[in-house]
């Protein structure tokens, strides 16, 4: 499956061999986890919310214009909801090409696509309270 919204945690291993041909020259990996800090507060969790069937048709209309986009020869999206504590794998984007060039495009753009259009929502649990993450934003809930 290379698109995918989960609760569960993934591995990058997994996702490489689902991309793996004789034809790649390169495996360009995107992988996001929850860090320890956001805005100057102290980060305890993450939590997504999404709503699954539209989130996972949005990743895989994006999967799909990355396709066609750039000469590449596959990739994958998944990304995670739920509580997510520090340190956890939040997304994933694996793009496979030929050439690295053509594969860190792909890769960057996707991020950027999913982060803008994909509807999954992120609040951050800090010392200070619990915030919604809209852009670079936080707003106080």
């Amino acid at each position: 499956m290379k698109v995918r919204l989960t609760k569960e945690p993934f591995s990058v291993d997994e996702a490489i061999k689902l991309l793996r041909v004789p034809e790649s020259g390169a495996y360009v990996v995107f992988l996001g986890q929850v860090r320890n800090e956001s805005h100057g507060k102290r980060v305890h969790k993450l939590i997504y919310e999404a709503y699954p069937e539209m989130a996972e048709a949005e990743i895989a209309r994006i999967r799909e214009e990355a396709l066609s986009r750039f000469p590449i020869l596959d990739i994958l999206i998944w990304h995670r909801y739920g509580e997510l504590p520090v340190g956890e794998d939040t997304i994933l984007i694996v793009a496979s090409a030929k050439h690295r060039k053509e594969a860190f495009e792909a890769c960057s753009w996707a991020i950027d696509e999913v982060k803008k259009r994909v509807p999954v929502w992120k609040r951050e649990v800090t010392d200070e309270g619990t915030f919604w993450i809209e852009g670079d934003r936080q707003i106080p809930e």
